[in-house]
């Protein structure tokens, strides 16, 4: 099968499709024929050296979810059939032709989604669920700000908090991004530049000196004391990212007078007990809206296979707004 190969650390250069043997399903496991797969932030850091897949997955094939139809049922699958559309999201090895998943880690695809839609999902609404609702417990009529708002986590959580009544704010380097992310519910925003503290004081403007109930930050560094200082009595913090770095200095003071609660999560090194507990908590909240229309996916772009190094560069550009998909 045709996979794309990291053949050592480095640029998008060091990328490679290459011919590698075909994975095979084991007892509970399926093996699915990928017709789409869109990159994540993670793809670029293994490329780079930085992020080591999980035990268990490919250590040189990237790729963290897929859209596709099963071929092979493993020994005691009785749950799915040759032929099914599905999606989901694994450790590593989904930018290849055949990756193979556990069966209760996948969720059918609504019949109104495309492969290459379907290949935007899995990643950022599970991701973005899991957060927001599992996590943070979001209620009706609470503020939510969003770090990073245009990306595709950032656009799913903004539908999901408008799915569960909350009103959705967020942030961007650059303003000329939230347009885009308007149409998908966003009340309003702000392009922070090189000053995440930038946002406290809209903050307070926006919710009329509350503060935010729940902070999604995709970016880190910085942005942690600037969503403590926008964050209400008993808000709720969840750390998602660390594109802006992996440490933060912070107002502890400020924490302790708030009693404020704050969550680290990732989904890629969970176990599959977790794994599973996510998708099914999507299949449940998130594909019912999906089917209906009432959230989407978002494609910035769309690469053939034989491009994943434009499409690499496409993401570590900064200009994206929503998912790159790669199309088999």
């Amino acid at each position: 099968m045709r996979a794309v190969v990291i053949t050592k650390p480095g640029g998008p250069e060091v990328l490679d499709v290459r011919q590698v043997p075909e994975p095979k399903a084991g007892p509970g496991e399926v093996l699915v024929r990928v017709k789409a797969s869109a990159l994540n932030r993670a793809d670029l850091l293994q490329r780079e050296g930085h992020y080591p897949a999980p035990p268990g997955s490919p250590t040189d094939v990237p790729g963290l979810e897929f859209a596709g139809e099963i071929a092979v049922l493993g020994a005691g699958v009785d749950r799915w059939r040759v032929g099914d559309r599905v999606f989901g999201i694994v450790g590593g090895g989904a930018h290849a032709e055949y990756v193979v998943t556990h069966a209760d880690a996948l969720a059918a695809i609504p019949a109104n989604l495309s492969w290459i839609e379907a290949a935007a999902v899995p990643e950022v609404f599970i991701t973005a669920h899991d957060a927001l609702v599992t996590q943070a417990q979001l209620r009706p009529g609470e503020n939510v700000l969003i770090h990073a708002v245009a990306s595709g986590v950032g656009i799913a959580a903004t539908q999901l908090a408008r799915a569960w009544g909350g009103r959705p704010y967020g942030t961007v380097r650059t303003p000329a991004k939230l347009d885009a992310v308007r149409q998908y519910g966003l009340i309003d925003g702000i392009g922070v530049g090189d000053d995440p503290q930038s946002v406290v004081a809209r903050a307070q403007e926006w919710t009329g000196g509350h503060g935010m109930d729940v902070t999604l930050d995709l970016v880190g560094g910085p942005y942690l004391d600037a969503s403590i200082s926008a964050a209400a009595l008993k808000g709720r913090i969840v750390l998602i990212g660390t594109m802006a770095g992996r440490t933060a200095t912070i107002s502890v003071g400020t924490v302790l007078g708030k009693r404020l609660t704050i969550r680290g999560t990732v989904l890629r090194s969970r176990g599959l007990e977790e794994k599973v507990a996510a998708t099914e908590a999507f299949v449940r909240d998130v594909v019912p809206l999906l089917a209906s229309g009432e959230v989407r996916p978002t494609v910035d772009c769309v690469f053939a296979l034989r491009d994943v190094a434009e499409a690499h560069r496409r993401l570590a550009s900064n200009a994206t707004v929503g998912k790159v998909v790669l199309s088999f």
